[in-house]
């Protein structure tokens, strides 16, 4: 199974990269680190600068049609940049119309909002993004991890670091599934 982790090139939170990818790894798939531009990805420890990761695929066009699932890692910065751009947005949308499954920690549900693929789902996030989704028409619930089956895209939303093992836990059981 090939996992796309879709990051801009800054502000990616670290750990919420690294402890999913190792998820992914350990459950004998094939992660690929998909970001806007070539090179390295900065990541982030909060506001200090943490670890540099190596892109596998720069977007193009429907570039979702070449993997089975999307992992979307937070940290403030990178989601509200990807947001902004049409090809990260229409790549997340994609695997919604693919019904193909998809993971987002902490911010990344802003990406989700933007795609409008949170409209009639139950999901969690990071709690000041709850107004936002609420708005996009989604229903925000406070959980550490919730796993939404709605047609057409199973989707996986965790909150916050601290519930990275439940997070990990639930993509690999839900994208396994």
């Amino acid at each position: 199974m090939r996992v796309a982790f879709l990051v801009a090139p800054e502000g990616v939170e670290e750990i919420e990269l690294t402890e999913p990818w190792k998820a992914v790894l350990e459950a004998g798939w094939n992660p690929q680190l998909v970001s806007t531009e070539p090179g390295r990805i900065q990541a982030f420890h909060h506001l200090d600068k943490a670890g540099t990761h190596p892109v596998d695929r720069v977007l193009a066009g429907r570039t979702a049609e070449s993997f089975d699932a999307l992992v979307l890692p937070g940290g403030v910065a990178n989601p509200d940049a990807l947001r902004l751009i049409p090809l990260a947005v229409d790549f997340a949308r994609g695997f919604f119309e693919s019904a193909k499954p998809v993971a987002a920690i902490c911010h990344a549900a802003w990406l989700l909002v933007e795609a409008d693929a949170v409209r009639g789902r139950t999901l969690t996030s990071w709690p000041s993004l709850a107004t936002d989704i609420r708005n996009a028409g989604g229903t925000w619930v406070d959980e550490a991890v919730h796993v939404c089956h709605a047609e057409p895209a199973t989707l996986v939303t965790s909150r916050k670091p601290a519930d990275l093992d439940d997070f990990c836990a639930a993509l690999v059981k839900e994208f396994g599934g």
